[in-house]
């Protein structure tokens, strides 16, 4: 709980702790060695680093990108509307202009033109962009989908941690209440009421997700964006031998056979070697599409791939094609959400559009003055899962999320949207694959790719059943005729649209504990080169958040194991 008390560092700490320490950084960083470089201040990296240089390890965290929290420094004028420029806030620290940054507006947040798909490349990563979301996944997922040494009892004391620096939190107005409720009412009564789901306290019961509803979980600190930037990052930078270096892009690990020896960077154009310390470590956390690109630009993934790499002089100089490491698995299982919007109308709703600009004046005053009100959280007013379980024992779970407002071409003030998901025990997987310019995205297998169609009939399975519960609820589905049929709610979710089978940027499982890395998140046939986020966890019950940080827990605690080391827990 001690981070909790930390809300507000000066902008200097982010480079270093002192006048003296920085001087020193600055000059003499990329020339010493590094006992572990982490690559990527996301969600999983910045818990891996904190934890490593807590147990003394010297720890460079590299970021591609440049500052996202008030707290992370920089011109916070530039990531920011003008009705917070007395604060020490930035878009980023306001949880009800997240989907400001999703509006074409998004600043330097976002990775751009450096991968095909949406994703942040900031200081924070995709946590500094999404909605916040925390949802602790079921005992289940680690139990049915996880190899030994990752399975719900293995996960105890990771969670444990997590869950004492950033609680989950379900009332985030700082005067104790619920706002734009209208959509939550009219959901119950159709869910709850209707279909007869059970109201539930999702971060007291996360285990149950088979016919419940209920508010959704954040991981907000006093009405804020929380996350890992605001708390163990803080941590980290107190300590001497750990530095963060922003707008620094890694080209690749460079190796000597098996074992890495540090990364080329890229700065303003120019490359340079960091180099590891004998005992050293490369861990990649940068993402589940970037962090496999990594790999493959460092010579490790599929034979034809690496291939073609070296025909365009891709690959290291200094690597021989006898130190490639043919390793398949890499790029391989990318697993997203397919997910649908269903435009729900209602006499009782009250729409409500966050605006990023110019906020209602009570709206405004209530956030600034005590954090409360519409913008002390994203719009998701509530949140429901149910299962599906087929008679060969696998079970596919569905989850569906209600924002406060409509979506494309349904926004009257009558309207809100609910998305839904599919989410673990799904078919479908996909490939992270480079475009003819070597850009990382997702193949085109991502979603209903399996051969029989099963998940496309399972999803629109549960849309039509949740549909039964329409009529006298108060609610009417506007781009999905209700009396649909599952045939034609299947072929409506299967095409792409504004509304159907579009990218939910929840990336995940595209190098698999097991067969991209070991059960300690070393990369097959390397001796000290790591993976470390969305990559390593399989497809989740829940929005993977939670599960991403979790898993950079666990992972730090069996890395530290490969030195004879235990967590720092204090």
């Amino acid at each position: 709980m001690k981070y909790l008390k930390i809300l507000v560092v000066a902008a200097a700490t982010l480079v270093a702790g002192g006048q003296d320490r920085r001087q020193y950084h600055d000059r003499y960083w990329r020339n010493d060695p590094w006992d572990i470089i982490v690559v990527g201040a996301g969600p999983a990296g910045i818990i891996v680093a904190d934890r490593l240089s807590a147990a003394g390890f010297s720890t460079l965290l590299l970021e591609r990108g440049g500052p996202s929290y008030g707290v992370t420094g920089g011109d916070l004028n530039n990531r920011r509307p003008p009705w917070l420029n007395e604060t020490d806030l930035t878009r980023v620290d306001v949880p009800g202009l997240y989907k400001s940054i999703f509006g074409g507006n998004a600043g330097d947040l976002t990775c751009g033109p450096v991968v095909n798909a949406y994703g942040g490349c900031t200081i924070g990563g995709s946590s500094a962009i999404n909605a916040g979301l925390y949802f602790e996944p079921p005992e289940s997922d680690y139990d049915l989908y996880f190899p030994e040494g990752w399975k719900s009892n293995d996960m105890i004391n990771a969670t444990r941690r997590l869950k004492n620096v950033q609680p989950p939190v379900s009332i985030t107005s700082q005067d104790g209440m619920r706002y734009l409720q209208t959509g939550y009412d009219a959901a119950r009564k159709w869910i709850v009421d209707n279909i007869h789901f059970r109201d539930t306290d999702f971060a007291a019961t996360p285990n149950n997700k088979t016919g419940v509803f209920g508010h959704p979980v954040y991981n907000y600190i006093f009405g804020q964006r929380g996350g890992p930037v605001r708390t163990y990052l803080q941590s980290s930078l107190k300590r001497k031998r750990f530095r963060l270096q922003r707008y620094t892009t890694v080209v690749r690990v460079e190796r000597n056979g098996n074992r890495a020896t540090g990364v080329t960077v890229k700065i303003n154009g120019t490359e340079s070697l960091i180099k590891l310390s004998e005992r050293g470590r490369v861990i990649l956390s940068g993402g589940a599409l970037l962090s496999p690109a990594l790999l493959m630009y460092s010579g490790i993934g599929s034979q034809d791939v690496l291939a073609t790499l070296q025909a365009s002089g891709k690959l290291s100089p200094s690597l021989p094609s006898k130190d490639w490491i043919n390793l398949p698995a890499v790029g391989a299982g990318l697993f997203d959400n397919p997910n649908t919007f269903i435009e729900l109308e209602g006499d009782s709703i009250q729409s409500y559009t966050h605006s990023y600009d110019n906020p209602p004046p009570t709206d405004e005053q209530l956030y600034l003055r005590s954090r409360s009100g519409p913008y002390s959280f994203a719009s998701q007013t509530s949140a429901f899962w149910d299962t599906l379980t087929h008679p060969d024992g696998r079970t596919a779970v569905f989850q569906g999320t209600i924002d406060s407002s409509g979506h494309g071409d349904f926004m009257s003030n009558k309207t809100i949207t609910l998305n839904v998901y599919g989410t673990s025990g799904l078919l479908s997987k996909g490939r992270v694959v480079l475009d003819g310019n070597f850009i990382p995205g997702p193949d085109a297998n991502v979603y209903y790719s399996d051969p029989q169609g099963q998940d496309a009939k399972d999803i629109a399975s549960f849309i039509y059943k949740i549909f039964q519960g329409l009529p006298g609820s108060g609610l009417r589905s506007l781009n999905i005729p209700q009396t649909a049929t599952k045939e034609e709610i299947e072929k409506y979710i299967t095409k792409g649209s504004a509304y159907a089978r579009g990218m939910v940027n929840h990336w995940s499982s595209s190098c698999r504990i097991g067969e991209c890395v070991d059960v300690n998140t070393r990369v097959i046939g390397t001796e000290n080169l790591h993976v470390v986020d969305g990559s390593i966890i399989a497809p989740l019950t829940v929005n993977p958040q939670f599960g991403i940080m979790a898993a950079a827990e666990r992972a730090s605690e069996l890395i530290l194991a490969l030195y004879g080391e235990s967590i720092y827990d204090g």
